[in-house]
């Protein structure tokens, strides 16, 4: 379940393009953490480029590390569409996160969209942020974002199916009905989910089931896992623009650094979200 839960959502990229195209608050936001930051930037599980490639455009050196050669497939072709001069600015690897080939250090070390939730227990996620404290350059960020459990969402009937959309395959043009269910493990803190892609009533065609695992990370226990792989959480908010964290939260947005490196992570921060953090957040 977990082998087909981390790789199977990722085999389409095509569709997890579309599927995701209107997902543009977290670009937003790390493009301006990165426009703080004076040297190279990592990113893994870069997926499709969605991030890396902008901040290639604006002019970062960036490394993106992806275990899916379907995702970094489509990653090329999107760097491929950036400027001449900013195509060589993006190298791209495809690789676990687990094992990095990495000597360098960065500036700012980024893994966005729940990249993190595919690191199934604590202890992993511990040891997985202890090595990138190490590829820190001096004064460098840690940057991530994850869910934020939400409690109705994880008890919902797993026999149901839910979030009924009808759309048309980006590639093929063959029209589908988009369900989900999920099951949740208290025990372990993963949820299952099945993605469900039916053909319309009237479109021949084989339904398709896609599996994708989630380990359920809850902001305390997640602060204590930054704080004992070394890491100084400098941000803990709930959305993209600097919003506080709170029941309403969809996401988790932490950043963090070494504890040399606090009050100067805090100045920069006070660039990226330049007003009271304290609003409650919206989902």
């Amino acid at each position: 379940m977990l082998q087909r839960g981390t790789t199977e959502h990722y085999v389409d990229a095509a569709l997890y393009d579309y599927e995701y195209r209107r997902r543009r608050a977290d670009v937003r936001c790390y493009r301006r953490l990165a426009a703080q930051t004076q040297g190279p930037i990592l990113e893994i599980g870069c997926g499709t480029g969605r991030i890396a490639a902008p901040l290639a455009r604006d002019g970062h050196q960036v490394i993106g590390v992806d275990l899916s050669l379907s995702m970094l497939r489509r990653a090329l072709q999107r760097r491929e569409r950036l400027p001449r001069v900013a195509r060589p600015r993006l190298q791209l690897l495809q690789g676990s996160f687990y094992q990095l080939p990495l000597r360098s250090r960065f500036a700012l070390v980024i893994a966005a969209f729940n990249t993190l939730q595919h690191v199934y227990q604590a202890d992993a996620l511990s040891t997985l942020l202890l090595k990138l404290r190490q590829l820190l350059a001096p004064g460098g960020l840690l940057a991530f974002d994850v869910l934020n459990p939400d409690l109705s969402w994880l008890v919902r009937d797993p026999e149901r199916r839910w979030s009924k959309t009808r759309f048309r395959h980006p590639v093929t043009d063959e029209r589908l009905v988009y369900t989900t269910n999920h099951q949740y493990d208290v025990a372990t803190q993963l949820t299952a989910i099945t993605i469900y892609y039916d053909p319309a009533p009237d479109q021949p065609g084989k339904s398709e089931r896609v599996q994708l695992c989630h380990r359920q990370y809850y902001p305390a226990e997640l602060r204590f896992i930054v704080e004992k792989s070394g890491l100084c959480v400098v941000h803990h908010g709930g959305d993209f623009d600097g919003n506080a964290l709170d029941e309403h939260a969809e996401s988790q947005l932490v950043i963090c650094c070494r504890d040399t490196d606090r009050s100067a992570a805090e100045r920069q921060l006070q660039r990226v979200f330049p007003y009271d953090d304290k609003r409650p957040s919206r989902r």
